[in-house]
């Protein structure tokens, strides 16, 4: 990764930005005594001080220093502050970190306090240089990590107190709430997939580049293994049989004694564990934690499986990110990957050059991200690494398994084995599902066109004269070099409306599941409005990706159509946060909701006279028969539309009219009699409803117009 490859440019909120980043870890340390902050527990860990330091200091040596006549804030800290860095000099060794009582807690905040006046004021200038600026992003995502490392490094500072002190009154999760688990596992086909970051958005250079693998075959476990699956591997003699365990895994098991994870005592025949909450019983349900690589492969040998490799987790990370559960918020994840290159691989330029390259030796990577990871830092490319033998990390395990081979051909676009992989698990589920999102290949676009057209179908001409009518009043809030971003864009209709009303827009994100659609409409965006830099992006905005960093102003999230409700409240909420977070602290967004009202035109809207809803939703079969080789009996499925009074929503299914076996590959899926594929639910709002869906999602509700009969609502939020 070169200084000409990095599209990053500061923007205008990045001083926001950089606050919100900049003010996590004093919060984190402003209940702490300066004694905890000051001690270090072991030589892998370091003081809560010296990280609150450390992490300043990076922005004066990486960014500060190389202005011109620069005058360092103290020139003596250079050196107590350098982590790892050679080509800065001399520095004090991680293991003597601890001993260094001078500069103090205080000392240490103003000195932080001094950097940050510093920095914000190199802000001001925008600087447009190309490492420069990403050496900034560098910067916030290297906070971030030590946000995480501090509560890691001050947890095994209490873990060293016979007393079980308490850090916090309750653990701070800034990666999320757990979720539950779900059973069961997917197969993926494998063979030629990419995987690597690759693209402008921020990512650390170990990450890259963008390369071809090779896989195999495997199925990967939908949920983490918990406390209750590693207490029976305990009761098996799981730490008492060498069969199950590499040969320097059972060497530490036996210097170091371990009979357990990290943290767990047994107290009175009871299994305890030490968080940063305090001790409590171990939970059997929640995910483990604190597991070295050595004890995760011998769990795995125990259980007949094996770790995956950080390819297949990352392919079935992008492929079908939804049938998983604490994908990213609850515990790095081990592999069997050892930490190396990728091919191609180019160190940062300069002295960030010695960042990550320089430790591409006997660790092993781990995927996803931890309850303590923060907001935005994770992606499904990061590539965290530690040594086998480390505990104190936020650690555990997913497992996967070697499938049989199958008879197809394996090489497929990622958006098809997206399709196969979710079609596969929704219609194995109890009750059958598929996301509306597979809707929209080419065909079911244009019949969604011709659905917005028809008499029945009053939601896409009431929003679009709402527009109409608000326009001027919505884009009045822009500001200068506006960023209109766009969530299921489609043919981009509507946003046409907004683009008249808006001179001062300097670029439009147009996001869609469908590359053939969104292809189509940013040509045709682009040449209607040449003055608009238009950056499409093809994803799935419930797994919503880093936005591109087009260096302009405040940003619009724009999400017409009541598309909010063909989601589930809980996905509703996440969705709407994690658009808040890719947007920015200064952002709008304006969304387009549907009404509550009789239900006799509420099914109209969704089975029309003419067929055309029928069609668009029986599509979906002809899609998978086409692109997945189903084999699905188009006569023996039919359309069928109904009101939920009780979730308040329409709903559509596929219902099967006869029994009949479904092949998709090699797995057959069973229908009885009457039995449905639930296709989409669209859930009809009032103000009350839409209010709360906003407010849980961190937004405040600016305005809520409503339209004429058949009433839809245009609803304008602010960050």
């Amino acid at each position: 990764m070169d200084a000409t490859a990095r599209t990053l440019s500061v923007r205008s909120d990045d001083r926001e930005r950089y606050r919100e980043v900049r003010a996590a870890m004093p919060a984190l340390a402003a209940g702490l005594s300066a004694e905890d902050l000051a001690a270090q527990s072991m030589p892998d860990a370091s003081p809560g001080k010296w990280h609150l330091a450390h992490s300043s200091w990076f922005f004066e040596a990486m960014i500060l220093a190389a202005q011109p006549g620069y005058q360092p804030v103290d020139a003596r800290l250079q050196q107590v502050f350098n982590s790892y860095y050679d080509s800065l000099g001399r520095r004090v060794e991680r293991f003597e970190r601890g001993l260094m009582t001078r500069p103090s807690l205080d000392e240490v905040l103003a000195y932080r306090g001094e950097i940050d006046r510093r920095m914000e004021a190199w802000l001001a200038e925008r600087p447009n240089d190309g490492l420069e600026t990403y050496l900034f992003t560098l910067g916030l995502h290297h906070d971030q990590q030590h946000q995480e490392l501090f509560l890691m490094d001050l947890l095994n500072l209490m873990g060293r107190s016979p007393l079980d002190p308490a850090a916090y009154a309750q653990e701070p999760r800034p990666g999320g709430s757990l979720q539950a688990g779900r059973g069961g596992q997917t197969r993926f086909e494998g063979g030629l997939v990419e995987i690597g970051h690759g693209g402008p958005a921020f990512a650390f250079d170990n990450e890259g580049p963008r390369h071809k693998v090779w896989l195999e075959p495997f199925l990967l476990d939908h949920d983490l293994v918990t406390n209750g699956q590693w207490l029976a591997f305990m009761a098996d003699g799981g730490y008492g049989r060498p069969e199950l365990w590499l040969a320097d895994g059972w060497a530490a098991v036996r210097k170091e004694g371990w009979e357990a994870p990290l943290y767990w005592r047994l107290d009175d025949d009871t299994w305890t564990v030490l968080g940063l909450g305090g001790r409590e019983p171990v939970q059997v349900d929640s995910p483990v934690r604190h597991v070295s690589a050595y004890e995760a492969e011998a769990y795995a040998r125990w259980a007949g499986k094996r770790l995956p490799t950080e390819a297949e987790w990352e392919s079935a990370a992008s492929t079908t990110p939804d049938v998983f559960s604490n994908l990213f918020g609850e515990v790095w994840q081990h592999t069997s990957s050892a930490y190396a290159a990728y091919p191609g691989f180019r160190p940062t330029e300069g002295t960030a050059s010695e960042y990550n390259g320089k430790f591409m030796a006997n660790q092993l990577v781990l995927r996803g991200g931890s309850f303590a990871t923060p907001p935005g830092h994770a992606r499904v490319t990061y590539r965290n690494f530690f040594y086998p033998h480390q505990r104190w990390a936020f650690t555990g395990l997913r497992l996967a398994a070697d499938a049989p081979a199958g008879s197809r051909a394996r090489i497929e676009k990622l958006e098809t084995a997206k399709f196969r992989a979710e079609m596969v698990a929704g219609l194995s589920r109890p009750r059958k599902t598929l996301s509306p999102k597979w809707f929209y290949d080419a065909e079911g676009s244009r019949l969604f066109e011709d659905i917005t057209r028809l008499p029945e179908y009053y939601p896409t001409r009431q929003e679009a004269a709402l527009l109409r009518a608000l326009a001027p009043e919505l884009t009045g809030a822009f500001g200068d070099n506006a960023v209109l971003v766009e969530f299921g864009s489609g043919a981009s209709e509507k946003t046409r409306i907004l683009m008249d009303a808006a001179p001062s827009l300097k670029a439009y994100v147009p996001i869609d599941i469908s590359q053939d659609a969104l292809k189509a409409a940013a040509a045709s965006i682009a040449a209607a409005y040449p003055g608009i830099e238009v950056a499409p992006m093809v994803g799935d905005f419930l797994n919503l990706a880093p936005l591109p960093e087009l260096g302009l102003g405040r940003r619009i999230g724009f999400f017409p159509g009541s598309t909010i409700g063909n989601l589930e409240t809980d996905q509703a909420v996440a969705f709407l946060a994690n658009a808040r977070e890719r947007l920015g602290p200064s952002s709008l967004f304006i969304l387009g909701v549907d009404l509550v009202k009789d239900p006799a035109v509420l099914v109209a809207a969704y089975d029309d006279a003419q067929g055309v809803t029928a069609a668009f939703n029986l599509n979906l079969l002809v899609r998978a028969n086409r692109e997945l080789g189903a084999d699905f009996d188009l006569d023996q499925f039919s359309h069928l539309a109904l009101w939920n009074a009780v979730e308040s929503r329409m709903e559509m299914h596929l219902r099967a009219d006869r029994p009949t076996t479904v092949h998709i590959g090699e797995v057959a899926i069973a229908f009885e009699a009457g039995e449905t594929i639930h296709t989409e639910s669209s859930r009809k709002f009032t103000e009350a409803t839409v209010t709360a869906m906003a407010e849980a999602a961190g937004w405040r509700v600016m305005t809520i117009e409503t339209s004429p009969d058949p009433s839809v609502a245009v609803v304008l939020l602010s960050a």
